[in-house]
């Protein structure tokens, strides 16, 4: 694991993304609420936070961050046939959040594919990135082209 002891506390912030390719059926029934697992979204959202608070136990060498805020959003994409997914982590710590969010990310895409399984089995999970990160010694960066940071 890295020395981070020396490294001073600044607020960080981290922004990642990921979506799930769906069947218009069941692009249908999470708009209706009508999904026999329940509230997927839900579901997807609290499997997220989880994932985010939980990432030094699942990718070694990960630092244990007192996360001071997680948001995992999601949303039924129409015109692209897929559910799109964004998780934002925040720290005031000496590393970063971005393993944290891109954990979120990819856990409620994970979520999304196991509630809805049963109606579509050829859902693909994909575009998963870093969309933005702020605070630490390499200061502001977004990925080129990923627009804004808003869900």
């Amino acid at each position: 694991m890295i020395d981070i002891g020396a490294k001073p506390l600044t607020h960080r912030r981290a922004v990642a993304r990921s979506r799930v390719e769906v069947s218009a059926e069941v692009r249908a029934r999470l708009q209706a609420g009508t999904m026999p697992k329940g509230d997927v979204f839900a579901t997807a959202r609290v499997a997220g936070i989880m994932a985010a608070k939980g990432t030094p136990a699942i990718l070694p060498l990960c630092h244990p961050l007192l996360l001071s805020h997680v948001e995992v959003d999601l949303e039924v994409d129409e015109a692209a046939g897929c559910v799109r997914i964004q998780a934002a982590c925040e720290t005031t710590h000496g590393t970063g959040v971005e393993m944290e969010a891109l954990c979120a990310a990819t856990v409620a895409a994970l979520c999304v594919h196991d509630m809805c399984k049963g109606l579509d089995p050829t859902m693909v999970i994909g575009d998963v990135c870093l969309v933005e990160k702020t605070g630490g010694r390499s200061g502001h960066w977004r990925r080129p082209g990923a627009g804004t940071a808003e869900p």
